[in-house]
């Protein structure tokens, strides 16, 4: 029997509650993780339910972007430096979390990559369930790539980072952006070009463009019937030439060269889970200690609350990765960092994941993976108010100096 949607709210209200003490005990720690330099709130564009997402950012030293325009002519500020941006995506089941539990994740690639970190407060289930948090994350990509320049980001040297379901948006967040940014590209080419005439003076006649998707099991709307097909619906499954379309031949269609208006050079991903298609039960089988589980309360709790409704297809890429065709997974950034734990359940899931972007006979991409000894999930996060969790400055400073790497 379903349980009512209203005690899923509040179970998630109470557990959030807890959790939130559990981070405060997380920050006592020293050294002190830092505050968000500044915040900014945007309305969301992509899901069909329109909300409000707000972003925190943690700048390193010396970056002033956030001063107000006519406080930076007073100083005179005449060569503006570009900083890298990492996008960070925090965990807690698609339910629970705050964009500050990564605080200190956000101090080492401040301080070891010197890069701008951009924490997102997605919004959450079970108020909004999948695939909201992804689209969520999608307009938090294309709100930083409008608005760069008065940020002083290089959008050019750009990286996601995520923690558990943070983790899973690392790679769901850049397949549903790279559909969003194509029609987008599309609709702006359609009313660009809709009135110009051919050399002949014949009106260009714009028609599709695009191939539209044959595999529609992932997908969470209908195929679009044309180029103008909304932001709200984008398609989910795109087929081999969406990229570059493959209709000269037609004369009367307008050829889309690639859409990417960002660069997203890579994915730093702690123990993502990437395939819901397997069961708890089953995941639970896979990990070598079964008393470093997470509860059945909490996992019960975010699969109803997130998962909804009962009926989802779990196959769907923009929730299960792993799932998902080589032609989606191609266009995932080349350089791809995995954080696994040990004594996770989702470790061989992941462990497969891997071998699919880059195992023989994989997609070719750049993975570096490592799976942390002796550790459950969630490891870094412990709620000790009087250390840092052992093990977090190796495993942050290993995966920064990957990102420097990256973005250098």
């Amino acid at each position: 029997m379903t349980r009512p949607r209203w005690i899923l709210h509040l179970q998630a209200s109470f557990f959030r509650s807890l959790m939130s003490i559990g981070m405060f005990l997380h920050r006592r720690a020293s050294p002190s993780p830092p505050s968000p330099t500044f915040t900014r709130s945007l309305n969301t564009t992509v899901s069909p339910h329109p909300g409000r997402v707000k972003l925190h950012f943690y700048a390193p030293k010396g970056y002033d972007a956030h001063i107000k325009p006519h406080q930076r002519r007073r100083r005179s500020v005449v060569k503006r430096h570009l900083y890298p941006v990492v996008v960070n995506f925090h965990g807690g089941g698609f339910t629970l979390g705050h964009p500050t539990d990564d605080a200190r994740w956000a101090a080492y690639v401040m301080s070891r990559v010197g890069a701008v970190v951009v924490s997102v407060d997605y919004r959450l289930a079970p108020k909004c369930p999948f695939p909201t948090a992804v689209e969520d994350g999608v307009d938090a990509m294309l709100w930083l790539a409008d608005h760069a320049t008065e940020l002083d980001l290089d959008i050019d040297r750009m990286a996601i980072s995520g923690f558990s379901s943070g983790g899973n948006m690392c790679f769901t967040v850049p397949l549903m952006l790279q559909e969003c940014l194509l029609y987008r590209a599309v609709s702006r080419r359609t009313a660009a070009l809709s009135t110009l005439e051919l050399e002949n003076g014949e009106n260009v006649k714009v028609v599709d463009t695009i191939d539209a998707p044959t595999d529609t099991e992932n997908s969470i709307v209908d195929p679009p019937t044309n180029t103008t097909t909304s932001m709200l619906n984008p398609p989910t499954n795109p087929s081999p030439s969406t990229s570059t379309s493959s209709i000269a031949k037609d004369p009367t269609k307008i050829i889309i060269t690639s859409p990417l208006e960002l660069n997203i050079r890579g994915v730093v991903a702690f123990y993502p889970p990437v395939d819901y298609t397997q069961s708890r039960a089953a995941r639970r089988a896979t990990c070598i200690r079964h008393d470093q589980h997470l509860p059945a309360l909490f996992t019960n709790l975010f699969d109803r609350s997130y998962l909804y409704p009962p009926t989802l297809n779990k196959a769907n890429a923009y929730l299960s990765p792993a799932r998902a065709s080589d032609d989606m997974l191609a266009a995932l950034p080349e350089e791809i960092v995995i954080v696994a734990a040990e004594w996770d359940m989702l470790v061989k899931e992941t462990e497969k994941f891997r071998d699919r972007l880059a195992g023989e006979g994989g997609l070719g991409k750049k993975v570096k993976y490592w799976c942390v000894p002796g550790v459950p999930h969630a490891w870094d996060k412990a709620p000790n108010p009087f250390r840092e969790t052992p093990g977090l400055a190796e495993w942050y400073g290993r995966s920064c100096d990957e990102l420097k790497r990256i973005l250098e």
